[in-house]
C-alpha cells in the first residue's frame, strides 16, 4: 500500500482510549515489511525526562509488521513518539509525520488521562440553528417586535454589513424549530445546536441581557421545554450556546455595576482601566472592525445600541461597549455563572430543559486580559460543573484560530476546528472569483491552495493535540460566523466534495442550517439566511440528496465515526485516504477537478458505497486504479 510506517492514536493503534493515570498502555506501530526498519524504540518524557524502550514485534499481517511497546501514563498528558532504526537511516515518527532530523516534543503523540469527553459525541451529527432565521410558529405573528428591532418579512434580504445587520428581526422561534424536525430527520442528523436563546438587544443574542430566562420572543421557557421534550422523544441531543467572555450592557449584573461603584456586581467586570480598542460604537468603527474580524460583524455592530459617553471606562469585547468583558478573577463571578446551584450553567442542563451541554462563545478570550490568564481555570471549572450536573454533558469551546494550547487538559472537550478543517477545505475548493473578503479575520480573501498545502494545514494543527481532542472537535464547512460553503466553492459539485470530507474525516461533523439546501452568503451576517420553507422550488434537491446520503453513510460505517486516518495519495487536485477501524476500513477519494487516475498498490477489493464509481478490483500486480474524473467524491468499503 505505502512503504511508510504509520500510527495515529486511534483504537487500531492504541486499544486503550481512556487510560488512567499510572496505567501502562500498549501502543502499536504498523511498518510495511519492505521498509528499512530493523529496530523500533518508543520515546517518552515522564516527568519531563526522556526515556527509550525497545518495541517488540507483536504480529505480521499480510505485508505489514506490527510492533508493540508499552507507554506508562505517568502524567495527565503523556507524550510519546517512535524512533525507527534501519540499516541506512534513523527516523522519528510523531503526530506531525516522519523526520530524519531531531524534532521538538510538541508534535508527539499524546495519551490523556483526564476524564474523557462524553461518548455520544463520537456518533453525533450536529445541525446548527440560528433561531431568528430558522422557522416561525403561528404564535410568532402575535408578538410585538422590540424597540431595537427592524421587523422583516421572511423574504426580506439579509443585510450583510452596516448598522442594521444586528437589528433585522425575522421572528423565528423555538416552536417553529420543533415543527420542522421532520426535515432534520430526513437529513439524518441526531443533535441540534442552538445559538443563544437568552434575552438580548440583537437578533444574534450574543449580548445577553440575562441568563435566567429564555427570550420571550422565542417563546420563553415553556417553548424550550417543549422543544427539548420533542428532541428527546426522537432520541436526539440538544446543545445550548453561552457567552463566558462577556455579557450585554443590558444584563442585570452590568446595569447594577454601572449604577453603583460599590455594588457587588462591580467586580464581575473590568472597570476604569481600558486596554486596547477605542470603545467607540460608531457605524464606521463597526464596519472597519467587521472587516478585520470577518466572522463577527453582528456582535461588533451590537454596540450601536449602547450608551456612550456618560459611563465610566470598562473593558469590552474588542472595544464594543455593548459587550462588557467578564472578570474571571472574581470569585463571585465564578459562583454566579457556574458553581451556584441555581447558576445558568447548571440550570438549563436540568429538567425540564435538559440541555446536553454547551458551546462556549469566545472561549479563546475568556479569562484573558493583559496580565490576567484565567482561561484554563475557567475551562476546567465549567467542565467540572457541567460534569457534576450531568455526567454526559459536553463543553465545547469556540476558537477561531490556533486552539492547540487550550486543549488536552481537563478543560474544553474540543473546539470548533475552523483552522484545521474549514480553512484548508475552503482554500482547496474555492472557485476562481473569490467573493469572500477574509477568512475569520485574515485579510486578503480565501487563499488558493492545492491538496498538499491543504493537507499540511490539517496535519499541522492535528499533530499538536491528542487524537482524542481532535476527534471530539467540531468539523464544519461554515457557521453563522462565516460565509456559506456554496458561496466559497461556487457550485454543487464542489460542495458535494466538501460535504464528503465533512462526513468522512475524523471529528464531529456540523451542518449549518440551510447548507443542505445550497443557500449562499458571503460573510457571517449574509449567511444567516432565513430557511425558505415556503419556496421548496428554490432548494437544491441534488445537494440535499448528497448531504442525506453522506450523513447516512457516516452513520452506517463505524470506521467513519471511530476509525483512524491514513493518507495514501495526494496531488494538486486529489486527496485519497483510508479510515481504518478494528471492524473494517473504507477508502475515500476526493477530487476538486479532473486529473490523472491514481494507481495504488496493496489495496484489497472493495465495493463502492458512495459516488457510483466501479468496484475496486486489484490487477495481477495488486494495484487498483481510481477514477480520474472530477469534481467527484467516492467511497469504497474494503473487503
Amino acid at each position: 500500500m505505502s512503504l511508510h510506517p504509520h500510527h495515529d492514536g486511534s483504537a487500531t493503534y492504541v486499544p486503550e482510549q481512556e487510560p488512567a493515570l499510572g496505567q501502562s498502555v500498549p501502543v502499536f506501530i504498523r511498518v510495511p515489511a519492505g521498509a528499512d526498519v530493523q529496530t523500533v524504540y518508543v520515546r517518552t518524557t515522564p516527568d519531563g525526562e526522556p526515556r527509550f524502550a525497545e518495541a517488540v514485534v507483536d504480529r505480521r499481517t499480510g505485508s505489514d509488521v506490527w510492533w508493540r511497546a508499552d507507554v506508562e501514563v505517568r502524567n495527565p498528558v503523556s507524550n510519546y513518539r517512535f524512533m525507527l532504526a534501519g540499516a541506512r537511516s534513523h527516523r522519528w515518527l510523531n503526530a506531525a509525520g516522519r523526520f530524519d532530523h531531531d524534532v521538538p516534543d510538541n508534535g508527539d503523540f499524546k495519551l490523556v488521562s483526564h476524564a474523557p469527553p462524553p461518548a455520544w459525541t463520537r456518533d453525533a451529527v450536529i445541525y446548527q440553528i440560528f433561531p431568528d432565521r430558522f422557522a416561525r410558529s403561528a404564535a410568532a405573528a402575535g408578538r410585538t417586535a422590540p424597540d431595537w428591532a427592524i421587523p422583516c418579512d421572511w423574504d426580506t434580504p439579509v443585510i450583510g454589513r452596516g448598522p442594521e445587520t444586528p437589528r433585522q428581526f425575522y421572528g423565528g422561534d423555538l416552536d417553529g424549530i420543533a415543527e420542522r424536525l421532520d426535515h432534520l430527520d430526513r437529513l439524518g442528523v441526531n443533535t441540534i445546536y442552538l445559538t443563544p436563546i437568552f434575552p438580548a438587544r440583537s437578533n444574534h443574542r450574543y449580548d445577553a441581557a440575562g441568563f435566567d430566562t429564555v427570550d420571550p420572543l422565542l417563546g420563553g421557557n415553556a417553548a424550550l421545554a417543549r422543544l427539548a421534550a420533542t428532541v428527546r422523544a426522537r432520541g436526539w441531543r440538544l446543545l445550548g450556546d453561552i457567552t463566558s467572555n462577556h455579557t450585554g450592557d443590558a444584563h442585570e449584573w452590568f446595569t447594577a455595576a454601572l449604577a453603583d461603584p460599590h455594588a457587588p456586581e462591580r467586580e464581575l467586570y473590568y472597570f476604569d482601566e481600558v486596554t486596547g480598542g477605542d470603545n467607540s460604537s460608531s457605524a464606521d468603527g463597526h464596519d472597519s472592525a467587521s472587516a478585520l474580524l470577518g466572522g463577527a460583524p453582528g456582535r461588533m455592530q451590537a454596540g450601536l445600541t449602547s450608551r456612550r459617553d456618560l459611563e465610566p471606562s470598562y473593558e469590552s469585547w474588542n472595544g464594543v461597549r455593548s459587550l462588557p468583558k467578564l472578570n474571571w478573577g472574581s470569585a463571585e463571578l465564578r459562583r454566579r455563572f457556574a458553581t451556584a446551584e441555581d447558576s445558568p450553567l447548571r440550570r438549563w442542563l436540568r429538567p425540564p430543559y435538559s440541555l446536553d451541554g454547551w458551546r462556549v462563545d469566545v472561549a479563546n478570550m475568556t479569562g484573558r486580559r493583559g496580565a490576567d490568564a484565567y482561561t484554563h481555570e475557567v475551562a476546567r471549572l465549567l467542565r467540572e460543573v457541567v460534569a457534576q450536573t450531568r455526567a454526559d454533558g459536553l463543553v465545547l469551546g469556540e476558537h477561531g484560530h490556533d486552539h492547540t494550547g487550550d486543549l488536552d487538559r481537563d478543560g474544553w472537550h474540543g473546539t470548533m476546528n475552523y483552522v484545521g478543517f474549514t480553512d484548508p477545505v475552503w482554500s482547496w475548493l474555492r472557485h476562481g472569483d473569490d467573493p469572500v473578503p477574509n477568512f475569520l479575520g485574515t485579510p486578503g480573501g480565501v487563499r488558493r491552495r492545492d491538496a498538499h498545502a491543504a493537507l499540511a494545514t490539517m496535519d499541522t494543527y492535528r499533530s499538536l493535540i491528542s487524537w482524542r481532542s481532535y476527534v471530539h472537535s467540531w468539523q464544519l464547512l461554515g457557521s453563522h460566523d462565516s460565509a456559506r460553503i456554496r458561496t466559497v466553492v461556487g457550485d454543487a459539485a464542489r460542495q458535494e466534495v466538501a460535504a464528503g470530507l465533512l462526513a468522512t474525516m475524523p471529528g464531529t461533523p456540523v451542518i449549518f442550517a440551510g447548507d443542505e439546501l445550497g443557500l449562499t452568503g458571503a460573510n457571517g451576517e449574509g449567511a444567516r439566511t432565513p430557511m425558505p420553507w415556503h419556496r421548496p422550488e428554490s432548494w437544491d434537491a441534488s445537494t440535499f440528496a448528497a448531504y442525506r446520503a453522506l450523513v447516512a453513510l457516516r452513520r452506517a460505517e463505524p470506521a467513519l465515526r471511530h476509525g483512524g486516518l491514513r493518507r495514501l495519495h495526494a496531488d494538486a487536485e486529489t486527496m485519497i485516504f483510508l479510515r481504518e477501524a478494528p471492524t473494517g476500513a473504507v477508502l475515500v477519494l476526493a477530487r476538486r477537478a479532473a486529473g490523472t487516475p491514481a494507481r495504488i498498490a496493496g489495496l484489497p477489493a472493495g465495493e463502492n458505497v458512495y459516488g457510483g464509481a466501479p468496484a475496486l478490483r486489484p490487477d495481477a500486480d495488486g494495484t487498483v486504479v481510481l477514477p480520474g474524473d472530477g469534481p467527484t467524491f467516492q467511497v469504497w468499503r474494503l473487503g
